[in-house]
């Protein structure tokens, strides 16, 4: 209700000042607000994540702890048990080599290799040797030799190499934190000094039979400890850029080293455990590892132990790199690791003296009573193992001393040394700051983790110093970028526009609000391409612009007003040699351009607009970044919005982002390719910036597309795209590249844009028949097989969502996927011929991921024969017919839409699809429940037929729980499996034998073209539905005349013309192009006829304007300001306003005229309120500000008194009034104190008066434009003979196509009826029916082998990819989790008022100071 009231009282503030007040209000303009939902599941997630690494680190260093102590010499375990158990705490050490060992020989079999250096591979080979024999010693030898509370803390000492090395090469920024890594050396000498103390007095006690040989393994225990800390050598010298050739070499070829280092620890280990267990000791009985029966409970303790450490080790350092990838370092990270010793200990603690009461003896009078009463219950099987073993552990320290008990305290306080030693080594731990979706490589030096002692090896393996990009202008943590926003459009409806340009201007306010802080460092720009922008008038021959351009105008002036309630405030129109350009300047400074494409000038479609794109964005502004002498500068103060660079010199508003990106380099510059009817949030567009900006390797990234519009094709899709991105997108990720990026939303680096064979491929023009298929009917796919061709990868992010119009018609969908369908074969088998090549290149697609695209591309292309085949078993489900049979009926009617498809036109090919369609739709719905009806017959769904349908409805349940925004997806599944039929058999036949149209399909027009005469010589114009038919009726000028001529027998000269309304469309202009000089002077001169005539599509405005309005906007200038006399600098000069005549081309002025509305009375009064309010916008300027806008205000409304609420002003008028409202300003600012707002105040007012500039390029983009159309651009105008060649030859390589796919199918199809014809009893696999309890049936399900392979192998892959779904879905989780903990707050920032002035002047006495810039 609150916000009905709020839209209500602006509505009023808007109608005092006209009687259209009314206005559109586009969904999702309305400003972005976190929400409280977010909020909680952020924190929640953190605290989950926080438990999973202190319950794995707890359970994992305890598991480990419980197995020394039952392998120790003074266990009351059997020799044969202990020796089992040893074996286990082997295994424990072995398994996370083993799994470092598997992932580094996947990725050096199908990723990459690197040929090693063999002098820094042996250097690692023996710090690796030395880590492994200090691990294996400390646990297999040392550890089973001390109680278990020295096992705890003994394992603190491993930091002290670290923590000398950050002595040495003080790596703290601030002195004073050199305190730590001392105070952390200090701390750890000592916790061993109380180590060896604590074992004299207990030998000295005599306490447990403790003998003098304790004191040789804590000599051992100290060294091996010392060759541990060796581990991590890496992290101070990265974090000092040390040794940094040998470690930048090393990260290359770091997965074989990985492959060879750890199988070299794997046999260290080996050899210790043999070497001491049976050299030494000869403690191992070879014989006793055969268990038997009657050793169970060994074989359970052992295992359950060695499955508990070995996977919650893996599981805590998985939880720790998610903890900090969701920047929740501390919470999740550091205080759940450094909690570890400290829970174990008191979880120990806890477990003794609840549990200790259920031992025998526990009511003895004094603790070494109760330990000697330990001994009796070794032999009773009532006793708990686990529990008997750590209380006679506990039995072993100076607590069970007969003399003196106090020496206990030294142990405690070894542990607190100890403890406080590797907390104090790791501090920085907690000063950490990682960015979202950090790499795990950045944020730790090893892939490798010590499961042994999983706490220290997390905080030790994490880096001192994460690497960053740093901005090389700012110094920055993060690296700043540059976003070209590009919208291809063709056709778009007035709706459709609305989605595109309400989304970039949310993307303006969200980046560019100076009341709101955020982290988000980019800046952007836009650029929409309009195809098809210009059409010719059929009475003068003008070349104007259409009726789309006309919306897409109204468009953008409605958008601005719902943003900012007010007109463009900076609009500039430039003649360009591909047609034109509209500039604007968006509400908060960011640049919009319009690039208007005459077909008659430049290529037109898509391709060719994102070929124009990225030579003018990356060739052409990445040109003069590198050359700053080429961009355009100048003195004219005319305009508000200029930058101040090098005191006097000046850069215009549209090369404010050229000049930053001096600054950023060619991997930092993105585009985002649009459609011109994508609606999207910021947010979906930061999700995708991060994926580039982390991953160097990725040269694009797409999002979730939504589609949206109404009816059954609409549902049909929705549920079509959500499991083609639920399952094969994210599959494609997961096991090597996403191969299509859609056009509609997707963001490209630009360097991957410009590497060799990518963008100067793409500027192929089609000759051969598969160039016109590859190329040019699926460009967004092609560009992506260009980028993998290259060793660049693809991603995908299921969290930037995307809304895209689809279509809506059956003949549209059918033409849309006749362009898909053919261009995704040829581009897939494009990359699978260059498979071994890209292999080689490109990382991320491995010869697996070939094999799996292989298979992906052979059930594609089986798709006819196997929707054939459900179709007879559908036959033989409702009909009882006989297979062979059934076959024979369900083949029949793709080979009759084959034959219709060949000597049908395409319209009436899809008229009968739709009737197929509908057949089709009906056998598919009886067959369903037909399906479930045998089901309960047969009385189990546990058959093949039935395992599959049940299995599939399963996972893609699963599947729709676990995207909970979209879950209402699953509704349309139906929708989709009746509609099978459809689209995999009568879809793929029409798009083969229509192989030969190259044509778009969609949105297919010539709206606009003959609108003007249409506008004259239509009468009437009807559509009338009659059922499911579509009938059109329409009535002109002659066909009336004709009826009166009939009715009134009159002759045709009698009948009078059809009057027309606008008189001055009846004059003609004799020139196609008029001189408009830029001075008032001139400018005047000009008739309202030749204004008149230009006008936009409909022509309505201009028949309400007196001929005096339209002298007075004739009259305005580019600019209000007075030039005055100034001196030619040929080299800023680069627009001289005093004495350039502009050649105006016809199409210009209509255009103007558009936003001449700008200086409407009401127009002007809203714009000055805003401009001042934005203007003023501190705070502790609202005073002031309002007062302003009072007072302005009346003075508007005073001046113009005379002049009504639709009048444009004239210029004189405006020139008087901009005088008046600046000394009404300066007075007010002068009676409050606040003389320093002036300048402000005065670019406001300015602002406000500001007309629309008539423009030309300068001369060096000139240059540019032209040669990029000589060479690239120049529209294609092919000869009759060439048109022919070429139709020929698609038609041919129609033929082959058609010929393969049907002679594959029909290979299926027949193999399957043979199989059928021979009967199951001679072919068929057997399989044993069971009931849904288990129990087994007397019958057996016959099945084909043919049909159960293939039904086999469709269940596999879509195995693997719910596989990969999962595994997406939680580094999705993971990406938004640490999104919304970074993301843009809300709140307002707290300006300071800044009293300091900076001012600049030039040698001509201009001005500037800080508020102006």
């Amino acid at each position: 209700m609150e916000e009905i009231k709020y839209r209500g009282k602006k509505r009023e503030g808007r109608h005092r000042d006209t009687w259209d007040p009314f206005q559109l209000n586009p969904i999702g303009a309305e400003k972005e607000s976190k929400r409280r939902c977010f909020q909680l599941a952020q924190y929640l997630v953190a605290a989950l994540v926080g438990l999973a690494v202190l319950a794995s680190a707890v359970v994992a260093k305890g598991s480990l702890l419980v197995l020394s102590t039952l392998s120790s010499p003074t266990s009351m375990r059997s020799p044969k048990e202990k020796q089992f158990y040893m074996l286990m705490l082997v295994f424990c050490l072995v398994f996370p080599n083993i799994l470092v060992f598997l992932k580094s020989l996947w990725r050096c079999a199908f990723k990459s290799f690197v040929k090693p250096n063999m002098r820094t591979m042996s250097f690692i080979f023996a710090i690796e040797s030395l880590v492994s024999l200090g691990t294996s010693t400390l646990v297999l030898v040392v550890m089973p030799q001390f109680d278990v509370l020295t096992n705890l803390f003994i394992s603190g000492g491993v930091c002290i190499v670290s923590a000398i090395l950050q002595i040495i090469y003080r790596l703290q920024r601030e002195t004073w934190k050199i305190v730590f890594p001392i105070c952390s050396l200090i701390l750890t000498v000592a916790g061993y000094c109380l180590l060896g103390i604590d074992y004299y007095v207990r030998v000295s006690s005599y306490v447990d039979r403790q003998g003098a040989d304790c004191f040789i393994y804590v000599g051992i225990g100290i060294f091996s400890s010392l060759l541990i800390s060796l581990c991590w050598w890496e992290n101070p010298l990265q974090a000092t850029n040390s040794m940094q050739e040998t470690l930048t070499e090393l990260d290359g070829f770091r997965d074989f080293v990985f492959v060879i280092s750890s199988i070299l620890r794997i046999i260290v280990i080996g050899v210790v455990y043999l070497i001491y267990h049976v050299l030494i000791e000869k403690s191992i009985i070879w014989k006793d590892f055969n268990l038997q029966d009657e050793d169970w409970e060994l074989l359970q303790i052992g295992l359950v132990l060695l499955f508990l450490q070995a996977f919650c080790s893996a599981a805590c350092h998985w939880f720790g790199v998610v903890a900090c990838k969701i920047h929740s370092v501390r919470m999740s990270f550091a205080v759940p690791v450094c909690s570890t010793g400290p829970a174990v200990l008191l979880l120990g603690l806890i477990l003794f003296i609840t549990q200790a009461q259920s031992l025998e003896g526990a009511q003895s009078g004094s603790i070494t009573e109760f330990c000697e009463s330990l001994v009796h219950l070794s032999h009773k099987n009532t006793t708990p193992v686990v529990l008997l073993e750590i209380t006679r552990s506990i039995c072993r320290t100076s607590l069970n001393s007969y003399y003196l008990q106090w020496p206990f305290s030294m142990l405690a306080l070894e542990g607190v040394c100890m403890w406080s030693g590797f907390v104090t080594c790791t501090y920085y731990v907690w000063k950490i700051k990682v960015q979202r979706i950090e790499r795990t490589s950045q944020l730790f030096v090893r892939r490798l983790y010590e499961s042994a002692f999983i706490d220290l090896s997390l905080l030790l393996n994490t880096k001192m110093k994460v690497p960053r990009a740093r901005n090389q202008e700012s110094g920055d943590d993060m690296q700043k970028c540059v976003i070209y926003l590009c919208a291809t459009m063709w056709h778009e409806t007035y709706d459709e526009m609305l989605k595109i340009l309400t989304s970039m201007f949310r993307l303006d306010r969200y980046r560019g609000d100076p009341k709101e802080e955020h982290n988000d460092c980019f800046d952007f720009e836009c650029h929409i391409y309009v195809d098809d922008a210009f059409m010719t008038e059929k009475e003068t021959g003008k070349r104007l612009v259409n009726s789309y351009v006309t919306d897409l105008i109204h468009v953008v002036i409605e958008v601005y007003r719902v943003f900012t309630n007010k007109e463009p405030d900076d609009v500039s129109i430039i003649m360009t040699p591909y047609g034109g350009r509209m500039m604007f300047v968006m509400p908060e400074g960011n640049m919009l351009y319009v690039h208007l494409k005459d077909k008659n000038l430049i290529k037109n479609k898509k391709r060719w607009s994102q070929i124009m794109y990225m030579y003018y964005l990356l060739g052409w502004k990445g040109y003069i970044v590198k050359n700053p002498q080429k961009m355009k500068r100048q003195h004219n103060p005319s305009r508000e919005s200029m930058v101040s660079m090098y005191g006097d010199i000046f850069v215009l508003p549209q090369h404010d982002n050229d000049y930053k990106r001096k600054f950023i380099s060619d991997d930092n510059t993105y585009i985002l390719a649009l459609d011109g009817d994508t609606d999207f949030q910021p947010k979906a567009v930061i999700l995708l910036v991060d994926r580039l900006r982390m991953y160097s390797n990725v040269g694009a990234a797409c999002g979730r597309i939504h589609p949206t519009g109404m009816g059954p094709m609409v549902w049909y899709q929705k549920f079509e795209y959500a499991v083609g991105h639920w399952l094969q997108k994210t599959a494609e990720h997961v096991l090597g590249s996403v191969l299509c990026s859609p056009g509609c939303f997707s963001l490209f680096r630009g360097s991957a844009l410009m590497d060799d064979n990518v963008m100067k491929r793409y500027t192929t023009t089609a000759t051969r028949a598969s160039e016109y298929v590859q190329y040019d009917q699926g460009e967004d796919r092609w560009l992506c097989t260009l980028l993998l061709q290259q060793g660049w990868r693809v991603e995908y992010n299921a969290a930037s969502d995307a809304y895209t119009n689809s279509p809506e018609e059956f003949k549209e969908f059918y033409n849309q996927r006749r362009r898909w369908g053919p261009s995704t074969l040829a581009n897939t088998l494009d990359l699978l011929h260059s498979g071994p090549e890209t292999v080689k290149r490109n990382s991320s697609i491995s010869r697996l991921y070939i094999f799996y695209q292989m298979f992906t591309v052979s059930s594609s292309i089986l798709g006819p024969a196997s929707v054939t085949l459900m179709i007879a078993g559908a036959f033989q489900f409702v009909f009882k017919i006989a297979g062979t049979t059934s076959i024979i009926i369900a083949s029949v009617p793709p080979v009759f839409y084959v034959i219709v498809c060949f000597v049908a036109k395409p319209n009436n090919q899809i008229t009968i699809a739709a009737i197929m369609s509908i057949l089709y739709a009906f056998l598919m719905t009886a067959s369903f429940f037909s399906i479930i009806g045998d089901m309960v017959i047969q009385g189990t769904f546990l058959t093949p037929t039935g395992l599959f349908l049940v299995s599939m409805a399963i996972m893609y349940a699963v599947t729709a729980v676990l995207h909970p925004e979209e879950w209402a997806m699953i509704i349309y599944g139906l929708m989709y499996f009746i509609c099978i039929p459809s689209g995999y058999l009568l879809l793929t036949i029409y798009s083969l034998v229509n192989m030969h149209i190259v044509s778009w399909g969609t949105r297919e027009s010539s709206k606009g073209e003959g609108e003007v005469k249409k506008n004259h010589n239509i009468l009437c114009d009807r559509k009338c539905t009659l059922c499911c038919w579509d009938m059109k009726l329409q009535v002109t000028q002659e066909s009336e005349n004709l009826m009166l001529r009939q009715i009134a027998g009159q002759t045709l000269q009698q009948i009078p013309a059809l009057a027309i309304t606008n008189q001055h469309s009846l004059i003609q202009n004799a020139e196609p192009e008029a001189k408009v000089d830029t001075k008032p002077e001139k400018a005047v001169n000009k008739s309202s006829g030749d204004k008149q005539k230009g006008m936009l599509g409909k022509g309505n405005d201009a028949a309400s304007m007196s001929s005096e309005d339209t002298l007075y906007r004739n009259s305005i200038t580019p600019s209000l300001s007075d030039h005055g006399d100034r001196e030619e600098d040929d080299d800023l000069m680069v627009a001289d306003y005093e004495d350039q005549e502009l050649t105006v081309k016809d199409w210009v002025e209509p255009v103007k005229e558009e936003f001449l509305k700008k200086l409407t009375y009401a127009n002007m009064k809203r714009n000055l309120q805003e401009q001042i309010r934005y203007a003023l916008r501190n705070k502790q300027e609202d005073d002031v500000c309002e007062e302003l806008v009072l007072m302005l205000t009346d003075t508007l409304s005073r001046e113009l008194s005379d002049v009504g609420p639709e009048d444009v002003v004239p210029q004189t008028q405006l020139e008087e009034l901009g005088c008046s409202l600046e000394e009404h300003a300066r007075r007010i600012l002068r009676t409050n104190q606040m003389e320093k707002l002036e300048n402000r105040v005065k670019a406001a007012i300015k602002k406000t008066l500001t007309a629309p500039q008539i423009e030309n390029l300068d001369e060096g983009e000139q240059d540019f434009w032209n040669k990029l159309l000589e060479r690239y651009l120049t529209p294609i105008v092919d000869t009759k003979a060439h048109t022919e060649e070429i139709t020929k030859e698609l038609k041919s390589l129609r033929n082959k196509a058609v010929f393969l796919y049907f002679i594959i199918n029909v290979l299926w199809v027949v193999a399957t009826y043979f199989l059928q014809a021979i009967g199951t009893d001679v072919l068929s696999i057997k399989i044993p029916k069971f009931f849904p309890n288990g129990t087994q049936s007397d019958e057996t399900l016959n099945v084909e082998p043919l049909s159960l392979m293939f039904l086999f192998s469709f269940a596999i892959l879509l195995l693997i990819q719910f596989l990969a779904m999962l595994y997406h879905r939680v580094y999705t989780l993971i990406h938004v989790v640490s999104y919304r903990s970074s993301e843009k707050d809300y709140k307002e920032r707290i300006e300071e008022e800044d009293d300091d002035c900076l001012t600049l002047e030039n040698a001509d006495g201009l001005s500037f100071n800080n508020d102006d810039l």
